[in-house]
């Protein structure tokens, strides 16, 4: 799967908000699967799995709401990376196709590099959380979590400043050992000597028994927490060959991964009837023994890495829309330096649906104007040099597109004070939002024919590589 002419993980990477060139884009679906469901199969995942039994969710709805609230935010995600394959550019500046070449860099850009920071702080949290457990457990003694947090964060940084090319090879490396070693966490739970144990029981806990606000709670924080990636989608896929590699890698990691993570996290805690959320916590408990231990750290350190290296490249590639001068380099050490930061503040797993809620409701709004401007006004069209270009099409009124920010603010006082909280939140504010901004988009355009150039799609001879 390699190539000669691949971003070599031994360099730096160069490529920032630029579009990759076209003889780089040779990614197949295997990596880029790698690459995704190692970014779904974390610490932080199986620990959200177990907290929405522990909140007294059954183990099915459990799996249920995880798997499809990461599916419905890939039905969108897969939309906005065609712009990476296609073009080459990160999403950020897809996101100037809305929004403005400055408005994306004040919205867009500024709501991603938070919520990058975030996910890192709290991945790194929930897996030193768990290590924790497992060296406490091991060795008979306290250790530090804001000690073990700091330094796990700072390892982690160490390979995100590379690139492209360290996500690849530590993609490769780290997914068959993860699989064998989660597989055994999970054959573990099954066969371990205790009636809770058993499947039957596991699956026959009904908690506080099926209860929908509670189900579609977890419901949107699964579709929320992936909704953040909107404007990350095309900086993974801007290396892929094809939108055939992209749709088939992208999927099929989403899906398998949430069904993986979802199933570990919520056995544990069903198997405890609830009464431990950490399935890594858990293993320790039943299998003291120094293998086990061993096993246990390696598939958190692995896990960790993965999923935090994408969130410092995708913060660092924000960072840099924002601020180009400082550099990619630059961009992702800042973002680096930030996250270690906010990882000495363990009560970050404690509040992890109210982070969530807030983050959806800022990026669901987001994620339908960046639909409706690329599906139905660009038609998967976009003028990319204008892209880079100030006081082009894309400019609007000042670099900012006051349709899109005031369809944002809409769409955040839709998810805070009128959508009901039974209802599928994330899911309803981004189609009305995105609904709304193309209604305004064309009425606007009827007026203005700058508005009109602006939104109509490149002409048909613009190049565009499809599978």
């Amino acid at each position: 799967m390699s190539d000669a002419s691949e971003p070599r993980a031994a360099t730096i990477e160069r490529y920032g908000i630029e579009p990759v060139p076209a003889h780089l884009r040779t990614v197949r679906w295997q990596d880029l699967f790698c690459i995704l469901i190692n970014f779904q199969l974390n610490p932080g995942q199986i620990l959200v799995a177990g907290m929405s039994v522990a909140a007294g969710l059954p183990v099915w709805a459990a799996i249920l709401a995880q798997t499809g609230g990461t599916l419905l935010a890939f039905l969108a995600y897969v939309v906005m990376a065609t712009i990476g394959v296609d073009h080459g550019v990160p999403g950020q500046v897809a996101a100037r196709m809305a929004f403005g070449i400055r408005g994306a860099k004040l919205l867009p850009s500024v709501l991603r590099t938070v919520a990058s920071v975030y996910w890192f702080a709290f991945q790194t949290v929930a897996g030193s959380l768990a290590i924790v457990a497992v060296l406490d457990r091991w060795t008979g003694t306290a250790h530090s979590l804001l000690v073990i947090s700091l330094v796990f964060g700072f390892l982690q940084a160490l390979v995100a400043v590379v690139g492209y090319g360290s996500l690849k090879i530590l993609s490769r490396i780290a997914l068959p050992l993860k699989l064998v070693i989660l597989g055994w966490v999970l054959w573990s739970f099954v066969v371990y000597p205790d009636p809770h144990f058993r499947p039957a029981a596991v699956f026959g806990y009904a908690g506080h028994g099926f209860q929908w606000l509670l189900f579609v709670t977890w419901l949107n924080t699964a579709t929320s927490t992936w909704l953040t990636m909107i404007t990350d989608a095309a900086d993974f896929c801007r290396y892929s060959r094809s939108r055939r590699d992209m749709w088939i890698g992208t999927l099929a990691a989403s899906g398998v991964g949430a069904a993986v993570v979802g199933t570990i996290g919520a056995y544990a805690a069903g198997a405890t009837e609830g009464h431990l959320d950490n399935a890594f916590a858990l293993m320790a408990q039943i299998s003291p023994t120094p293998l086990s231990f061993c096993l246990l750290l390696l598939v958190i350190v692995f896990d960790n890495w993965t999923i935090n290296v994408l969130n410092l490249y995708t913060g660092g590639l924000s960072l840099l829309n924002v601020f180009e001068r400082i550099g990619r380099f630059g961009a992702t050490v800042a973002v680096s330096i930030l996250g270690i930061a906010l990882s000495s503040f363990p009560s970050l797993a404690q509040g992890y649906t109210g982070w969530l809620i807030l983050l959806g409701t800022a990026f669901s709004p987001v994620a339908g104007i960046l639909l409706a401007d690329y599906l139905l006004l660009k038609r998967l069209r976009p003028d990319v040099p204008a892209l880079l270009q100030p006081h082009g099409r894309y400019w609007y009124a000042g670099g900012v597109n006051p349709a899109a920010m005031l369809w944002t603010a809409i769409g955040v006082a839709l998810s805070l004070w009128i959508v009901p909280a039974s209802m599928p939140v994330p899911v309803i504010v981004l189609l009305l939002s995105g609904g709304g901004y193309f209604v305004t988009m064309r009425l606007w355009a009827r007026r203005s024919g700058a508005m009109a150039a602006a939104i109509a799609p490149v002409a048909a001879g613009t190049s565009v590589r499809v599978a």
